[in-house]
């Protein structure tokens, strides 16, 4: 499952990570008041995505050390946006994406676990990399980007290959893996039309 969904999503993952905003973000072209609007939109995100209720029978990736809502929201009481629900209201695009989020949720379908792949793995992949660059290009403190340290897990490579590991061996069927490859390129899909809404005010910049 691990290797189907990195190979049959490549193209859709590198198209997203290309999207205008995020490349200009990740270059110092904007702001810390635009990664600060990205955060507050991950947070309607994360709220959706960890809406689920833990139960006996979860899958072992289901891990409860991913899950990144209260590291959201420290960071962003530390960026000035405490009121991000009133200050940042979802955009019509994230909130078809937490809408979607709340929908595998409430029926339990293993599509889930395509966001929880696209999501975390991202996290401990990538978003280290978007840690160092945004403390770089925009002075971010330790304390603002609490979002991509996950203090629980000590080695995130030994973390990920586990991760991978659990995810082959899901008792899934045939048709169930191709639905989760399917909503993986969703995933990505929803990411990118964000970004793209959130470089409409970021032109300006």
């Amino acid at each position: 499952m691990g290797a189907r969904l990195r190979t049959e999503t490549h193209d859709q993952h590198r198209s997203t990570e290309s999207r205008t905003f995020i490349v200009r973000l990740m270059k110092g072209e904007l702001s810390l008041a635009d990664y600060t609007r990205y955060l507050a939109q991950m947070a309607w995100v994360y709220e959706a995505l960890e809406s689920r209720t833990p139960s006996e029978s979860d899958f072992a990736i289901y891990d409860v050390r991913l899950n990144r809502l209260a590291e959201i929201e420290s960071d962003l009481v530390a960026l000035g946006a405490a009121d991000w629900r009133s200050s940042h209201p979802a955009l019509p695009s994230t909130q078809r994406y937490a809408d979607r989020l709340r929908e595998l949720v409430a029926t339990d379908s293993p599509r889930y676990v395509a966001h929880h792949y696209t999501r975390y793995l991202g996290d401990l992949s990538g978003g280290q990399a978007i840690s160092r660059l945004v403390a770089r290009h925009y002075a971010a403190t330790d304390e603002q980007l609490a979002f991509y340290r996950f203090d629980g897990i000590e080695n995130h490579v030994h973390f990920k290959r586990e991760y991978r590991e659990q995810l082959d061996a899901l008792p899934l069927s045939e048709e169930e893996s191709a639905a989760v490859v399917e909503e993986a390129l969703a995933a990505f899909e929803f990411n990118g039309a964000l970004f793209d809404e959130l470089q409409t005010p970021a032109v300006a910049a």
